[in-house]
C-alpha cells in the first residue's frame, strides 16, 4: 500500500484555491467557495486536510485518512 501523501494548497493573488495532491493539480477553486475555503485553513494541518478533502470531493468514500 502505498504511504499517504496529505494534499497541499496554494492560494493565488486572484484568490483561486489550487488543490495538489502526490505533486499533480487535483483542482482549482474559485470564487465564493474558495473564499469560504480560505477562512477555514490554517487552524491546524488535519483540519486543513479535512477541509481539503471535502473541497475536492474525496471525503467520506474510504480514501480520506
Amino acid at each position: 500500500m502505498p504511504e499517504y501523501e496529505p494534499f497541499a494548497y496554494r492560494v493565488t493573488k486572484s484568490g483561486e484555491v489550487l488543490i495538489s495532491r502526490a505533486g499533480r493539480l487535483v483542482t482549482v477553486v474559485r470564487g465564493s467557495a474558495a473564499a469560504r475555503l480560505i477562512a477555514r485553513l490554517g487552524v491546524d494541518d488535519a483540519t486543513d486536510q479535512a477541509a481539503l478533502q471535502r473541497a475536492t470531493g474525496n471525503y467520506k468514500r474510504g480514501n480520506e485518512r
